[in-house]
Order: C-alpha cells, then sequence, then structure tokens
C-alpha cells in the first residue's frame, strides 16, 4: 500500500466519531444482530442478589458476571488474586468459593474504587472469609515488576470499552472514536502480561471484559500466544466448567447464562442471554515457568 492510500485508509477511519461513527463500527462488526444486542441493552439486565451467610448486607452483580467468576477452578489454590477487582462483586464470587485455608488479594489502582472495595469485602462477607481477603491499591500492570510467578490463581477483569455503559451515557457516546479502543488495548495488554508473569506454573488465569470488540478479547488472547506460547507448549485455553453448586446456597435465585465459543474464549450475549453480559472470558492454564 502507497503512503498516499495508507494515508486515506487512516483518515476514513478517523471520521467514525461520536454516536454516528460508533453505531457504524458495531453495526459492521455484528451485522443484523446488533439492532438486538441494543434492544437488550435497553432491558431491566439479569442481575442477582447474592448474599453470603453471616454477612452484614448482600451485593447485586449481572449473572454473566458471576458465570465467568464461577469459571476459575479453586480447587487446591492457596494464593488467589483478584488483579483489577472494583467495585468487587467477581472478589465476593472468588472469596465464598475459596478454600478453608486460602488467601485472596484484592487489587484495585484506584484510591476511590478501592475504598468501595474494601467496604463490600467487610460488608458483603463475614469476619471469617474477610480475614482472609487482603485488599490494596496498587497498578496491577507493573505489579510484576516487584514479584513474579506467586499466585495459583488469577482473576482478571480489564478494564474495557464498556459498550453498554457507553450506549448509556450521551457524554461517553458523543466522543467516542475508535482510538478509545486502541488506548483500552494498550491497557489491557499491560495488565494481561502483567498477570501472566505473576502466575505460577500449573496455575490458572481467568481473563475477562464487559467489551464488544474483538481486539479486547480474543485479540488480548491471541497476542499472549504470540509473545509467551510460540513453541505452543508453555500454556492451553481450558473449557469452562462452573459448579453452580458452589455458590447456589449464596445466590439461589441465579441461573447461569450461556455462552457463545469464539477462537479463544467465550462470550455472553446480552441478547441471547435475556440480559445478561456482555462478558467475555478465556482460561489460560499455564504449564511452565517463564524465569530462566
Amino acid at each position: 500500500m502507497s503512503k498516499k492510500s495508507a494515508k486515506a485508509k487512516g483518515a476514513g477511519k478517523e471520521k467514525l466519531f461520536g454516536a454516528a461513527g460508533f453505531e457504524e463500527y458495531y453495526g459492521k462488526l455484528y451485522g443484523d444482530r446488533w439492532t438486538a444486542i441494543k434492544e437488550a441493552f435497553t432491558g431491566q439486565g439479569s442481575a442477582v442478589e447474592y448474599h453470603v451467610s453471616g454477612a452484614e448486607e448482600s451485593y447485586f452483580l449481572d449473572s454473566a458476571s458471576v458465570l465467568a467468576a464461577l469459571c476459575l477452578p479453586l480447587s487446591g489454590a492457596s494464593e488467589i488474586l483478584d488483579l483489577c477487582a472494583a467495585p468487587g462483586g467477581k472478589t465476593l464470587v472468588l472469596a465464598s468459593r475459596m478454600e478453608s485455608e486460602a488467601r485472596l488479594s484484592s487489587n484495585e489502582r484506584s484510591p476511590e474504587r478501592k475504598h468501595r472495595l474494601s467496604t463490600v469485602v467487610q460488608t458483603c462477607l463475614p469476619p471469617e472469609i474477610s480475614d482472609r481477603v487482603i485488599t490494596s491499591c496498587s497498578d496491577g500492570a507493573t505489579w510484576c515488576t516487584r514479584q513474579s510467578e506467586c499466585f495459583d490463581r488469577i482473576l482478571l477483569d480489564a478494564p474495557c470499552s464498556s459498550e453498554r455503559h457507553v450506549i448509556a451515557d450521551s457524554k461517553y457516546l458523543n466522543n467516542w472514536s475508535p482510538s478509545r479502543i486502541k488506548t483500552v488495548t494498550t491497557e489491557q495488554w499491560a495488565l494481561l502480561s502483567s498477570a501472566y508473569r505473576l502466575l505460577r506454573p500449573q496455575g490458572i488465569l481467568l481473563y475477562s471484559t464487559c467489551a464488544l470488540c474483538p481486539e479486547e478479547n480474543d485479540g488480548m488472547i491471541e497476542r499472549l500466544y504470540k509473545k509467551f506460547n510460540k513453541d505452543g507448549n508453555a500454556f492451553s485455553l481450558l473449557e469452562p466448567e462452573p459448579e453452580l453448586s458452589q455458590i447456589s446456597a449464596f445466590a439461589p435465585e441465579l441461573t447461569l447464562p450461556g455462552f457463545e465459543k469464539t477462537e479463544y474464549g467465550y462470550m455472553i450475549m446480552p441478547d441471547k442471554e435475556k440480559g445478561a453480559g456482555p462478558i467475555y472470558f478465556s482460561i489460560i492454564l499455564k504449564n511452565y515457568s517463564i524465569i530462566s
């Protein structure tokens, strides 16, 4: 491609801006399905009450978020990390499922959001569980510079484009552009590569977003393959095996949504699952150490 044609192509992409650009971009991604997805966004969603016996308060979260957190296997794990944990719903699901001697490190980089996270842990978990949850305020992207291969399980619910919230807020919708996706994927990659370095051999990492954009979902896992799995043996992708019995006492009204297979993971889509999601997740088993 000549410099002139490449410049013209880039200029065309930059014309995608605001509500009209958002509509064109996602309309091309999802085709005829886009109308149904938008209609599902305007519905009530699928929030469920999550109450752990002995806790002061309940917590309400999307059933798709419960399913994603439920798909991280915790059997045999003693050190667990929720790397981007606020506001705290997935931390509650992990904490209520972890074994009696396990510890959960629940991290958030924003001081304000970390304060909310700490409140959720203290009010929505009983003391015998909350005492084993350590909340912290740190940049997860740089955590790997201080420690490495020290966690058995990691949940990375990465910051993302969150198109459902963009549609609901005219301020964000009117200022949307494709450059936002580029900014977000840069942040996601820093977090994902850090999380992978923090994971012990034979440990399991669950990467998730609430994004519709493939670059933020399968695109991140493909990038992880190119960086760390060049021989095809460094890590494997696991199939989800959620165990509803583990949390049936905490959320008796919960009906787990279904999911759709993608190239490297799974999607829960609101147009197919009564408003649940969107959620993307991929489950990664680290087969051997990357430390030389």
